[in-house]
């Protein structure tokens, strides 16, 4: 499956040059201004936004400002595109929160690769973490965070946190969470995983996350 990039440009003649420059190798949607544009994000996330600054309505900077306010789309790469020579306009967008910057007018090429850099990077970054809603699960120092906020975890806390993430959304039953976190020879009360359970709530809600640990009854649990 191609990978989508969402581009935010009102230009028709830049939006065919995106789509020419795009269509043999992602998936490219353009969108005329920012309410367009939140309208489709709503239902779908690609995987990078091309975003330019002058539009019609609300701008470039704000659009960028409320893509990386949101826990639902900061960590999608955006590349800013502006006229050639407006550097108060790049630090500005870099300072926003901006992945990238290209100046128009940009190549074929260099449009491309600028893209490919980005996404990556991005890859490599996520390769790292386990990311769900707010919840950032660093795999390479076991650090959790919720809501932007450090989240202490026992050892047995984080693996069972780490498997209900990277299963989200999915029933994960209580034998399989047994065999997962505490081993397949495991033989021990019940009780022992809702304490964890419990614990993690707890934790999660402190936070003010939005994720919340749902009980499925008579099978086991779910991270929504």
């Amino acid at each position: 499956m191609k990978q989508l990039i969402f581009v935010v440009e009102d230009d028709a003649a830049l939006q065919e040059l995106y789509t020419y420059s795009l269509e043999n190798e992602f998936d490219c949607r353009c969108f005329d201004n920012g309410e367009m544009f939140f309208e489709a994000l709503a239902t779908i996330k690609p995987d990078l936004i091309m975003l330019d600054i002058m539009l019609p309505g609300e701008d470039g900077f704000a659009i960028l400002s409320r893509l990386k306010s949101d826990q639902a789309t900061t960590r999608i790469p955006v590349i800013v595109a502006s006229a050639k020579g407006e550097e108060i306009a790049k630090v500005k967008g870099l300072n926003l929160g901006a992945d990238d910057y290209i100046s128009k007018p940009f190549g074929v090429l260099e449009l491309v690769a600028r893209i490919k850099a980005n996404l990556r990077k991005h890859d490599k970054l996520s390769a790292d973490k386990l990311v769900y809603k707010d919840i950032v699960i660093n795999l390479t120092k076991h650090q959790v965070s919720a809501n932007n906020k450090p989240f202490a975890a026992t050892p047995k806390g984080y693996s069972l946190l780490r498997m209900l993430c990277a299963n989200a959304e999915k029933v994960q039953s209580r034998d399989i969470i047994f065999k997962e976190v505490w081993g397949s020879d495991y033989i021990g009360e019940t009780r022992t995983l809702d304490m964890h359970i419990r614990e993690l709530r707890k934790k999660l809600a402190l936070a003010n996350s939005e994720a919340v640990i749902q009980t499925v009854r008579g099978v086991g649990y779910m991270l929504t």
